[in-house]
């Protein structure tokens, strides 16, 4: 077993949820729900005084369950600190030795941070490193969140279109239904996938990865892929897909030109850890379509899949509206918050041992997710970059 937030032995675990300061973060690391299995499992909850306000959580629901309310930081004399995004350094410098800072920490971009927490002496434990293995599914912050992006596109896709969904016939003649593409099927290309389908559009969906054609069918929609380039299945390690060769990248721009032309809407989703996300569609397909189509970009905070989109902007090239928001899951803070508060809960509960009264990992998933540990950055990701 790996090692333990340290703690004076006989005492409960004090576990501290911050407020967010990053602008536009309305989620929350806990909910009152998860403080009550916390509590239930013997540790001491702190909660900084509106850190849920966002995701219509009150401090009252917090004290209720059990949670002291601190109008100050509440990472002061903690064990073990929550959090939704790498929190500054100077907000948990009051945490104990070999604390654990438990978040999604965005280490590539943070790298500074990280940093900080490892001369500090702190433990910190990126979720989103979260390997994806069948025992850590219901950890894993990426599913979760991807989960309501995927959902959210499309139903932000449906407000600014202006037309409707769903075929509909009446008096006045037939509207046809609105077609609608997804790229990338994924956790969020999946959601958005059922979401339009449920929305009565026509969908299709494609995908770098071949075993994804299955998926797309079992919703109900059509799937697009290169047929003409064999033996290219773009499955990468934990289940990610890869960066594809140039061959099957200029087959693919051929098809989804083709294609792209005739879609009303097209959500892309593409990402790919650690690095920039890919480029799905250009300027030049952008002009293929009709004027008033949307496109939604999923992964426009990561450079985006689309030309042309700004994050939380609308912008119009050739008629069609480019949209996308730099932190999607945040729009929807109260489901948000609560399945990732829910992840967070399942993570430390899952290793909790009774004997000691606190979380002790094991080697397989504390190797993935651990960033610093012993006063040094320790993730293999991390020193090789």
């Amino acid at each position: 077993m790996d090692a333990a937030p340290t703690g004076a032995a006989g005492t409960p675990v004090r576990i501290a949820i911050l407020k967010e300061r990053e602008a536009g973060e309305t989620r929350v690391a806990a909910t009152p729900e998860t403080v009550r299995k916390f509590i239930a499992l013997g540790a001491a909850v702190v909660v900084e005084a509106g850190a849920g306000v966002h995701a219509s959580l009150r401090d009252e629901d917090y004290a209720a369950a059990g949670a002291e309310v601190l109008a100050a930081s509440a990472a002061a004399g903690a064990d073990i600190i929550l959090a939704v995004r790498a929190p500054e350094p100077e907000l948990v410098s009051g945490a104990k030795p070999g604390a654990w800072i438990v978040a999604g920490l965005e280490p590539f971009a943070n790298r500074a941070a990280i940093d900080a927490y490892a001369a500090a002496g702190y433990e910190a434990l990126a979720m989103e490193f979260m390997p994806r293995i069948t025992r850590a599914q219901s950890m894993d912050i990426l599913s979760s969140q991807s989960n309501l992006a995927g959902y959210k596109a499309v139903i932000e896709a449906a407000g600014v279109y202006g037309r409707a969904f769903p075929m509909m016939m009446t008096a006045a003649g037939t509207i046809t239904a609105a077609k609608c593409f997804v790229m990338g099927v994924g956790v969020a290309g999946l959601q958005a996938i059922a979401t339009a389908r449920r929305l009565g559009a026509q969908v299709s969906a494609t995908d770098v990865r071949s075993a994804t054609k299955e998926q797309i069918q079992s919703l109900g929609a059509k799937p697009i892929f290169v047929e003409s380039v064999a033996g290219i299945e773009g499955e990468g390690a934990g289940g990610y897909a890869t960066e594809m060769s140039e061959e099957y990248q200029k087959a693919q721009a051929e098809l989804v030109s083709t294609h792209i032309a005739k879609q009303d809407i097209v959500i892309t989703t593409a990402l790919i850890p650690g690095r920039a996300a890919p480029r799905l569609v250009t300027d030049a397909q952008i002009a293929t379509m009709k004027p008033g189509s949307v496109i939604f970009d999923l992964a426009v905070a990561a450079g985006g899949n689309v030309e042309g989109s700004v994050a939380d902007e609308v912008t119009v090239r050739h008629g069609v509206k480019i949209i996308g928001f730099a932190n999607t899951p945040a729009h929807l803070a109260a489901d948000a918050s609560a399945l990732f508060a829910r992840n967070l809960y399942n993570f430390l509960s899952a290793f909790w041992d009774k004997a000691s009264g606190r979380p002790v990992l094991d080697e397989e998933i504390g190797t993935a997710v651990r960033l610093t540990q012993g006063g040094k950055v320790v993730h293999p990701r991390l020193l090789e970059a």
